[in-house]
C-alpha cells in the first residue's frame, strides 16, 4: 500500500513541477519580450557598465530577447497541455535565455540575474519532473 501512496506522491510532485515550470516559462517569456521591446524602441534606456569585456548592439539583443520571449511563452502554454516535446524544448529555451541574459548583464544587471535565476528553476523543474504522461491530470 505504501508503494502506491509513494508513487502517487511522486506523480503529484512531478505534475506540480511541470505546472510550476510552465508558469515560470510563460512569465519569463513575457519578461523577455518586454525587455526586447524596450531595447528595440528605447535602446538608450540601457546603459552599459564601463570596461565590460562583452559589447553588443543593444538593438540586436532586443530582437533576440523579443523572439526568444515569444517562443518561450508559446512553449510554456504547450507545457500546460501536456505536450511531450514541450519539456525538452522548454529546457533548451531556458538555457538559451540564461545565456542571452548573461551577455545582457552589463546593460541591466539586476534584471538579468533575476531572469537567469528563474531560468535555472525552470530547467530544474522540467528536468526533475519525471514522466508525467503516466498521470491522470493531462
Amino acid at each position: 500500500m505504501s508503494t502506491t501512496t509513494d508513487s502517487g506522491a511522486r506523480q503529484a510532485w512531478a505534475q506540480g513541477g511541470v505546472i510550476f515550470a510552465a508558469s515560470m516559462l510563460v512569465m519569463v517569456g513575457i519578461w523577455q519580450a518586454f525587455m526586447g521591446i524596450a531595447a528595440i524602441a528605447k535602446g538608450e534606456f540601457f546603459v552599459m557598465a564601463p570596461n565590460y569585456i562583452y559589447e553588443f548592439d543593444i538593438g540586436g539583443w532586443g530582437w533576440i530577447h523579443l523572439l526568444l520571449g515569444i517562443i518561450m511563452a508559446i512553449v510554456g502554454f504547450f507545457l500546460f497541455t501536456g505536450a511531450g516535446w514541450a519539456r525538452a524544448t522548454g529546457i533548451v529555451l531556458a538555457v538559451l535565455s540564461a545565456i542571452s541574459n548573461f551577455f545582457f548583464l552589463p546593460y541591466y544587471p539586476l534584471w538579468s540575474i533575476v531572469v537567469i535565476a528563474t531560468d535555472t528553476f525552470v530547467i530544474w523543474a522540467l528536468a526533475s519532473a519525471g514522466d508525467v504522461r503516466k498521470s491522470d491530470v493531462y
